[in-house]
């Protein structure tokens, strides 16, 4: 049991480490395109579990309808229990920063337009998906780091219709819409 948490202190050490130096570079995106085509989601189900509402980007952003990819983050899960948005939790924390979960390196495999980091609680594993996910524009709330998204809305997480509505207000802006 000691050897454990020692072992999982360590994990929170390297991730730690690993965050701060990928926060550090710059991603190389074609910062240059524009238009939302594809949209990633990084939503915590603990605090907020209506994720089916992010399927409304669909029709917002005129996208695909399969354009929308959600990933979820359980600070515990059932891995035998059938889950609506594919999760992820702390226990997926590898060495050095790694995540070792088959939905998440999936959903890291992929590039976004934009990803939406829906989530308040500073987490190391939601951080760690975030640097790592490749994305043209990050969006988040003020809670968080501010190195972790390129917009920050000023908003309640259970607010979702006000995030909405001021995510599609500031891309219209970006000209991104």
């Amino acid at each position: 049991m000691f050897l454990q948490g020692l072992k999982d202190k360590f994990k929170q050490k390297s991730g730690e480490k690993y965050l701060k130096n990928e926060l550090l570079k710059v991603q190389d995106l074609e910062r240059n395109l524009k238009g939302i085509k594809k949209v990633g989601v990084i939503v915590d189900l603990d605090t907020f579990q209506e994720s089916d509402l992010f399927y409304q980007f669909i029709e917002m952003f005129s996208l695909r309808p399969n354009a929308v990819k959600i990933i979820g983050y359980k600070a515990f899960y059932d891995k035998n229990s059938p889950y609506a948005t594919p999760v992820f939790s702390d226990k997926d924390l590898g060495w050095g920063g790694a995540v070792e979960n088959s939905y998440a390196l999936e959903f890291l495999t992929k590039e976004y337009d934009l990803l939406l980091n829906y989530y308040t609680q500073d987490t190391l594993i939601m951080k760690l998906m975030t640097a790592k996910t490749k994305a043209r524009i990050k969006v988040g709330f003020a809670e968080l780091n501010p190195a972790l998204n390129d917009l920050i809305l000023q908003t309640r997480l259970q607010d979702f219709n006000t995030f909405k509505s001021e995510l599609k207000k500031y891309l219209k802006v970006m000209n991104e819409v």
